[in-house]
């Protein structure tokens, strides 16, 4: 796996907050399009994770001075725990102790994956998805991985959550049959960049 910003360790360690649930995101951005922005050289680069702190902050979201002592400072808002690029990079967002703000009423007991982009991912996002989800299966063995939109309230009391009853589309790919794949993108759910006019 490929970190972009402070990496937490997986192995080691006491678990403090006991989790239950995994659940992965989506930006609700373009798809194929990074968040970064700015310019290195003029020090005004903003990462991904930086624009969606921006976004969280705007919503009332914020972090206790307590964990942004403990990881990424400069994220006073962010409400997910991992954030995977559109080149695959994985951003860390919240510490894995510190409860989330990605899933209301889920939030205690659960890890926020957010996936840059709307509905499909590139080959890079895939591969990063698959190596994290694994890791923190290893980290919270028998935890749940699911989708946002598959926690909306199942409404006909049938014991399926139908697209009829999301409340969100989150995260635009349907989790279960991804990870019964063993992990593999269909292919209408993999992002291809359309191709350059000729010169």
């Amino acid at each position: 796996m490929r970190w972009r910003a402070q990496r937490e360790t997986f192995s080691g360690g006491a678990v403090t907050r006991p989790v239950n649930l995994i659940v992965i995101h989506c930006s609700a951005s373009a798809d194929g399009k990074t968040l970064m922005r700015g310019d290195a050289r003029k020090r005004t680069l903003r990462s991904s994770a930086q624009v969606i702190d921006g976004w969280h902050a705007e919503r009332g979201f914020h972090r206790s001075d307590y964990w942004r002592g403990v990881l990424n400072p400069k994220l006073e808002a962010i409400g997910y725990h991992w954030l995977i690029d559109v080149d695959g990079a994985i951003e860390s967002g919240r510490h894995l102790d510190e409860v989330g703000a990605h899933c209301v009423g889920q939030n205690t007991r659960s890890v926020g994956i957010c996936m840059l982009g709307t509905g499909r991912f590139t080959v890079q996002q895939w591969g990063a998805l698959a190596s994290l989800v694994a890791s923190m299966r290893l980290k919270y063995p028998g935890a749940r991985v699911c989708g946002h939109r598959d926690l909306s309230p199942d409404k006909d009391g049938d014991g399926l959550v139908e697209p009829w009853e999301w409340l969100k589309t989150c995260p635009g790919f349907d989790v279960a049959p991804w990870l019964a794949r063993g992990c593999l993108p269909l292919v209408e759910d993999i992002f291809q960049a359309p191709p350059k006019e000729p010169v």
